[in-house]
């Protein structure tokens, strides 16, 4: 029998949004203008066949200013906001959560407003990393230096662990792992269940010990 978890009430994007200096809204505000238009030109006509002057054209800026933004034409599509507000709502979870149940409850919080408000954003997403071999392994790098990072860094720390231990290691690419199983079934329709609901699924199963 999975452990019931708390529900941690988390403030809505845009709120948090709100309260950033004007400066830093403005340069979020055009980050995620160039991925829109991006994504949907990607959507439209293919990624191959979308180039970064399309792209700047599109959002009316320049292909340097693209540039200033993304690293690459890859980063536009595997980037997103979401990995600081993931870390500072594990950080938030009662101290005896183990890593596994903290991170659970910090995805009941996060994931269903992502999937409520960028639903189309996370769909297209996924079909592009799926499918275009560039950015499978741009995601792969992605995850390594940033999400796996941040994670590994938060098990280790409330695991009381340093974060070279090897177990620490194995517990993060098992959990990234899971979660993307849950991401790729729930592109492919089966089973047909909300996103958010998949990934506590294969969180519950992965702390179970994976039986079968």
């Amino acid at each position: 029998m999975s452990t019931p978890l708390p529900e941690h009430p988390i403030d809505r994007l845009e709120d948090r949004i709100a309260r950033l200096p004007l400066r830093e809204r403005k340069k979020l505000k055009t980050r995620r203008a160039i991925q829109d238009h991006a994504l949907r030109l990607f959507a439209k006509q293919g990624y191959d066949e979308t180039t970064v002057e399309q792209i700047a054209a599109a959002a009316e800026i320049s292909p340097s200013t693209f540039f200033r933004y993304f690293p690459t034409k890859e980063d536009v599509v595997v980037t997103d906001e979401y990995d600081p507000i993931m870390a500072e709502l594990f950080r938030a979870q009662p101290a005896h959560l183990s890593p596994l149940e903290a991170l659970r409850a910090t995805c009941r919080a996060i994931l269903p407003q992502m999937y409520e408000e960028d639903l189309e954003k996370i769909t297209i997403r996924l079909r592009l990393t799926s499918s275009v071999p560039a950015l499978r392994a741009r995601t792969f790098e992605s995850l390594r230096e940033g999400t796996h990072a941040i994670l590994k860094e938060m098990t280790a720390e409330r695991a009381g662990r340093p974060v070279t231990d090897p177990e620490v290691e194995a517990f993060t690419w098992a959990v990234l792992g899971v979660m993307q199983a849950a991401m790729y079934q729930w592109l492919d329709g089966t089973p047909a269940e909300d996103l958010p609901d998949m990934v506590d699924h294969n969180l519950e199963f992965l702390g179970r010990g994976c039986p079968l």
